[in-house]
C-alpha cells in the first residue's frame, strides 16, 4: 500500500495525499484521500479505511481495495443475488469472509433466508466495518444473523449437507486466502452444501489477475465439472472487470440455471434478472481464459 502524490501529468491542484494500488509495475489505481479514518495491523493483515473524495470511505486490506462506499454494489449484488435467485428455496446460508457485511445485507433481502452464518477470520474487519461502514455493515447485528470470528476452512470441514447456499467473499488468494482456491476447500464446501446446494465465490479479473482467475477455474471444475463463470463491471478492482463462479452440487450445469425473479420489493442497483442471464455470456478472451 502507498500514500502518495502520483506523476506531476495527474496532478490537480488540491489539498490532500494520494492513495494508490499498483495492478501491475506500470498500471494502478489512484484516488485522493481527504482524511485516514483507521490504520492498523491485525494478526493477518494490515487494516486502513480512507475518506476518499469520490469514492467515499475506502477499505484497504494490505493494500488492495476491497470495497468503496461508492461502488460497493455491484460486487455485493452480484455475488450474493445471482446464486439466491438461482436457487428455488435458499433457507440457509454461510458466507465466508466478507467481513464488512455487504454480502450479509444482501442475502438478507430475500424473505426466503432463515439464517444467515458469517464466518470471518480477522475481528478487526468486522469492528472497522461496523464503525466506518454502516449502510454495508449494518445488518451484521440482525436476529437472523450469527457472525463468528473462525478460519472458515476449519469452519467448513464440521458442517457437512448444512447450507443451501454457500459465498466465498475472500481477499485476494494469496497469504490466508489462498487455502480458500484449492481443491481440498472446494471438496469441503461440497460436501457442506444441502442437496441442490450452490456455491458461489468471487475469481479474479481476466485482465490484470489472469493466471489466478485461469488457475481458480482450472481448480473449481476438478470438484464442480458445472462450474461457470459470469462478469460485472467493479471500478475500483483491478482492470474494471471481475469475474465470479457459480457451481452447484448437482450436475446441472449453473450457467442454464433459470434465475427466480428478485423478491417484491427488492430494489437493486446493478443486478437484473436480464443481467444475471447475461452475465454469463463470456467475452472470447475471457472464455479463453477459463477453459
Amino acid at each position: 500500500m502507498t500514500i502518495e502524490k502520483p506523476p506531476i501529468s495527474a496532478r490537480t491542484p488540491s489539498r490532500g495525499k494520494w492513495f494508490t494500488e499498483l495492478h501491475s509495475p506500470g498500471a494502478g489505481f489512484t484516488v485522493r484521500v481527504k482524511k485516514t479514518l483507521f490504520s492498523g495491523k491485525s494478526p493477518f493483515q494490515d487494516v486502513a479505511v480512507f475518506d476518499t473524495e469520490d469514492y467515499g470511505h475506502m477499505l484497504v486490506l494490505d493494500g488492495a481495495v476491497q470495497t468503496t462506499e461508492r461502488d460497493e454494489f455491484v460486487y455485493h449484488e452480484m455475488l450474493v443475488h445471482v446464486p439466491l435467485c438461482a436457487h428455488p428455496k435458499p433457507r440457509r446460508v454461510l458466507i465466508v469472509g466478507g467481513g464488512d457485511g455487504g454480502c450479509v445485507r444482501e442475502a438478507l433481502r430475500h424473505p426466503e433466508v432463515e439464517r444467515v452464518t458469517l464466518v470471518e477470520i480477522d475481528q478487526m474487519v468486522v469492528d472497522c466495518s461496523r464503525k466506518f461502514f454502516p449502510t454495508i455493515a449494518g445488518k451484521l447485528d440482525d436476529p437472523r444473523v450469527e457472525v463468528r470470528i473462525e478460519d472458515g476452512v476449519k469452519f467448513v470441514k464440521k458442517h457437512e449437507r448444512a447450507f443451501d447456499v454457500i459465498i466465498v467473499d475472500s481477499t485476494d488468494p494469496v497469504n490466508m486466502a489462498s487455502p480458500l482456491t484449492r481443491a481440498t476447500f472446494f471438496r469441503a464446501a461440497k460436501e457442506a452444501l444441502a442437496p441442490g446446494g450452490l456455491y458461489a465465490c468471487q475469481s479474479q479479473g481476466p485482465l490484470f489477475e489472469m493466471k489466478g482467475m485461469r488457475r481458480i477455474a482450472r481448480t473449481i471444475r476438478k470438484v464442480f465439472p458445472n462450474a461457470s463463470h459470469y462478469l460485472a463491471n467493479i471500478p475500483t478492482y483491478p482492470g474494471g472487470v471481475w469475474s465470479f463462479a457459480l457451481a452447484g452440487k448437482s450436475g446441472k450445469s449453473t450457467a442454464s440455471i433459470v434465475p427466480r425473479p428478485l423478491p417484491k420489493g427488492i430494489r437493486t442497483h446493478y443486478y437484473t434478472t436480464g443481467l444475471h442471464r447475461a452475465s454469463f455470456h463470456l467475452p472470447r478472451y475471457v472464455e479463453e481464459i477459463v477453459r
